[in-house]
């Protein structure tokens, strides 16, 4: 376990630095071996030094941007800068003559990752650890960087802490104790996107594991939900079912906060278990506001630099426990997309979403919640991530969507928007339920009736109907349990065999 900082600590650690005049350093998330935003964006540095004093920066001794001192803080923007052999980053400060100079560094792409333990889970956690921590070497152009556990009742200014300074990678960083170490899923979609790319990946880690959505989320960011600043009780799954107490915005306020003065290109998230039952059903506005939240303040705090709307991919949780509705899976998995059942779409715009539900993993060693299978996961958001954040017109990374269901005699007609898997099963696993509603109102469990497949077409599938007269079969809800899926083997897949159909609620009309 990280070792956590209080503010108390902190604080007073904090004014110590700005008393000391003769103190002159880079902010604590630059370092040698860091990679900075590329052109056409420009990188943002900054630091502390002696009030007043002016400060040069320089890229490998051309290039030199100059600032002042001003409340023991410097801070300046420099020129865009494009992909190309390693830099010296030098920063002088006058009046005590005091130079600094960090050494290889890159420019390429920086994402951040954050959520909760299954964005915590380390690769040495993964299946075919091995293998993967074997690799870590022959990517010597995706650096990582991880912050330090810390939390805060008040927004700080710099990081409380650095757990994995920026690093080439190696099988020590990416192992370490479980939970503890570099992100598997954040490590994997840098490798990935790497492989694509080819130009460096800077993976900047910040998260913690069984932790709610809402200390995450700035005070205004709640606000906007309704969600007042208070203590927030969640069962930790991430301390194997222990109770823990979570104040509103502390881990923006030590963990989000400090990073808004770097450039990005974008974000990737993993959380939503420690809302199954905390504040549920807030969720479908509280994550949605959090993303809006941060890329206006990352705008912000890199002087325009990282974009309003940049990309934001999301994992749609997985699985928990077998033959289970009623543990807030399913209803988060709902919310993660705003009750769309897609991203993007009208409400989460330029956001991109990888499927987990057909993942699942009773075997897992940290329990069925923290399944070992990340390299799907993480291959499922480059996808998204080369669709969405880089345009690849050519890229499928959503699977089938319905975008109407009909009745017509004893059956009913799903459509999707894209072709779906030939071969797919006929089944009575009962994937599909039907709503029979008098009243036309399908919130109870009660209305809702299992499904068998009949028939399936090229962009379509059939189902039966349930007992119930057909003016009161209202709608259709897909993959509506916990645990609906073996490994793999949803029924609905895109044409290609690779993304399963996320879950989904819809209308029946009547033919």
């Amino acid at each position: 376990m990280l070792k956590t900082v209080t503010f108390s600590l902190l604080l007073s650690a904090f004014a110590s630095v700005l008393s000391a005049a003769e103190v002159f350093r880079f902010s604590s998330y630059y370092g040698n071996h860091m990679v900075l935003q590329k052109a056409p964006a420009k990188a943002v540095v900054w630091g502390f030094g002696q009030t007043g004093a002016k400060v040069v920066v320089s890229l490998s001794g051309s290039n030199n941007v100059s600032t002042t001192v001003i409340n023991g803080i410097w801070r300046t923007t420099l020129e865009p800068v494009e992909v190309g052999d390693p830099y010296n980053l030098t920063a002088s400060q006058s009046i005590t003559n005091s130079s600094i100079t960090l050494t290889d560094v890159l420019f390429g792409d920086t994402w951040l990752c954050s959520g909760q333990s299954n964005m915590a889970f380390t690769v040495g956690q993964v299946i075919n650890a091995t293998e993967e921590l074997a690799l870590a070497s022959k990517f010597p152009d995706v650096r990582i960087f991880q912050a330090a556990l810390a939390h805060s009742d008040e927004e700080l200014i710099d990081l409380a802490g650095v757990e994995v300074p920026w690093s080439r990678p190696t099988a020590e960083l990416l192992g370490g104790k479980q939970f503890s170490h570099f992100s598997a899923v954040c490590w994997l979609f840098g490798r990935y996107l790497y492989k694509t790319l080819k130009y460096p990946i800077g993976l900047v880690h910040s998260s913690w594991g069984g932790t709610p959505v809402e200390a995450w989320s700035s005070p205004r960011a709640l606000h906007k939900c309704g969600l007042m600043k208070s203590v927030l009780p969640v069962q930790s799954y991430f301390m194997e079912g222990a109770s823990t107490n979570w104040n509103s915005s502390v881990l923006w306020n030590a963990m989000i906060h400090p990073l808004l003065n770097m450039t990005i290109t974008g974000a990737i998230w993993y959380q939503g278990e420690a809302n199954a039952n905390y504040n549920r059903d807030k969720y479908n506005c509280s994550f949605p506001v959090m993303i809006d939240d941060w890329r206006m303040a990352f705008h912000e705090g890199s002087d325009g630099q990282t974009p309003l709307g940049f990309p934001f991919g999301f994992v749609q949780l997985s699985t928990y426990l077998k033959n289970n509705s009623k543990d807030g899976f399913r209803e988060i998995r709902w919310h993660q997309t705003a009750d769309y059942g897609y991203a993007p779409n009208e409400r989460m715009k330029n956001t991109f979403m990888a499927l987990a539900i057909d993942l699942p993993d009773d075997r897992s060693p940290w329990g069925s919640i923290h399944p070992e299978d990340k390299q799907d996961v993480a291959y499922r958001l480059v996808l998204g991530a080369r669709a969405v954040a880089y345009g690849e017109k050519n890229v499928s990374f959503q699977g089938p969507f319905p975008t109407h269901a009909f009745l017509e005699q004893d059956f009913i007609y799903i459509v999707f928007n894209q072709g779906i898997e030939q071969g797919i099963a006929i089944t009575n696993d009962r994937f599909f339920e039907i709503c029979c509603s008098e009243d036309k109102a399908c919130g109870s469990d009660g209305k809702w009736f299992h499904v068998d497949i009949v028939k399936h077409g090229l962009y379509y599938v059939i189902v039966s109907t349930p007992q119930c007269p057909a003016a009161n079969i209202t709608a259709v809800r897909y993959l509506w349990t916990d645990w609906p899926c073996q490994l793999k083997a949803c029924p609905i897949y895109s044409s290609d065999g690779l993304l399963p159909a996320p879950p989904f609620i819809l209308a029946i009309t009547k033919q």
